[in-house]
Order: C-alpha cells, then sequence, then structure tokens
C-alpha cells in the first residue's frame, strides 16, 4: 500500500502538475492523514507547516495541492453546512481518506485513533451508498457564568442527503452512560427539523430510539445492513 502511494498517486500528482518540491506535498499528506475528520483551510496548514515542520508555503499553494489530493481520489472533502441558517460556510473543512488503509500505510500503521478512523470509515460507507456528504454546524445561545449570551457553535458529523432523504449522523465510538449520550447528542436535539437524527456506536447493541427521538445503531449493522438508516 505504501508502494502503491509512492509509485502511484503521489508520482501521478507531481508528473501532471509539474510540482516541484515533491517533499512538500509529501509532507501535506502526512499531516492529513495524522487529522483526518479535523476542521481545516489552507491558511491553517499553512501555520501548521510554519510551527511543526518549519517550513513556509503560502496558503494558495497549499489549497492547490489539497485541489490534487481531491481530483485524485485520495482524499474527499466535506464542506461546513449552517443547518439553521441554511447555507454552506467555506472557512473550515474536513478531509477523509478515500481508502483507509492507504492512509494507514502512509503513517506506517501509526496513530491508530479509533475515534478517527472510526468517523472516516463512516464517511466513506455514506459516499459509497450514493448520499452527498456535509459536515453540519448548529449554532445556539446559552448564557455565561455572567448572565450574558454567547454563541456556541455545535458539530453534526454527517448531513447524509439523496434526493429528498436527508440524515444526521453523528460518529462516537461509545456512549458508557447517560451523561456521555447526552452530550453527543447536543447537537443532534438542537436541530428543529423532522430529518432522522442517528448516532453510531462502535459498541454491538440492539438499535435503540431515546425519548428525542434519537437512533442509536452499532457501527456493524450500520455497515452490513443496506437499510441501517432506516431502521
Amino acid at each position: 500500500m505504501k508502494n502503491l502511494f509512492e509509485t502511484v498517486y503521489l508520482a501521478d500528482i507531481v508528473e501532471r502538475h509539474k510540482i516541484k518540491n515533491e517533499n512538500e506535498m509529501r509532507e501535506l499528506v502526512l499531516i492529513m492523514a495524522s487529522s483526518i475528520g479535523a476542521p481545516c483551510n489552507p491558511t491553517k496548514l499553512s501555520n501548521t507547516f510554519k510551527s511543526v515542520k518549519n517550513v513556509n508555503i503560502g496558503s494558495q499553494t497549499i489549497a492547490k495541492y489539497l485541489d490534487y489530493l481531491t481530483e485524485s481520489f485520495l482524499l474527499n472533502k466535506a464542506i461546513r453546512y449552517d443547518i439553521k441558517g441554511k447555507k454552506y460556510i467555506n472557512t473550515l473543512s474536513k478531509y477523509y481518506f478515500s481508502d483507509i488503509g492507504l492512509r494507514n500505510a502512509i503513517l506506517d500503521m501509526r496513530q491508530q485513533e479509533e475515534t478517527h478512523i472510526m468517523e472516516n470509515i463512516i464517511y466513506n460507507e455514506l459516499i459509497g451508498r450514493g448520499y452527498g456528504v456535509d459536515v453540519g454546524m448548529v449554532e445556539i445561545k446559552k448564557p455565561d457564568k455572567d448572565g450574558k449570551w454567547m454563541r456556541i457553535q455545535l458539530e453534526v458529523d454527517f448531513i447524509a442527503t439523496l434526493g429528498s432523504k436527508k440524515y444526521y449522523v453523528q460518529s462516537a465510538l461509545s456512549i458508557p452512560d447517560r451523561e456521555k449520550e447526552i452530550q453527543e447528542s447536543r447537537s443532534l436535539t438542537n436541530i428543529n427539523d423532522s430529518f432522522k437524527k442517528i448516532i453510531v456506536v462502535k459498541d454491538h447493541i440492539m438499535p435503540r430510539r431515546n425519548e428525542e427521538g434519537i437512533l442509536t445503531i452499532g457501527l456493524f449493522d450500520f455497515l452490513l445492513k443496506e437499510d441501517s438508516l432506516d431502521v
């Protein structure tokens, strides 16, 4: 898999787009592999290069590199969507690897964070089923300790859309108690429309629906049953 990345993916991108500094592209891929599912943009990545790698790469160059990686089907981009405002937010996006095995090989099987890998797998499954997938954001207002109202942005991992169908999907490695369930479902309970809201957990569980109507299903049921979203 690592050889495939070096001799096919990377070599083709470098040759096709006449990239002069191959190491920059390689380092960017490593950064993206290390931070799958993390909100980012070219400016943020440029700052990461400066602080972590001590390398100056402009945000415009990084934007081009990211386009090359998505055009080559190495990465997929999920754009943030304001659910209440019903508009796309281009400030930050998330990137996922089309092949999680390729991502693992690029990192020499290091950084096996189950949370991020599971999120990537769920994203790939939704894409494979034909859904358009965005990253959701819900803004709420709540008072601080001084009674002043402040805006808080809550994230919905995925908004999966296919025709008239829409699902809000949250990835959670486990929900051991009610406190964790409230935490994981907080963004979902603040969505006021009638589309289905789902939490996918790694645990083997029977599908269950709570008092707010949120369905919780196990990861293997989600992956292996084609109608898992409609349970």
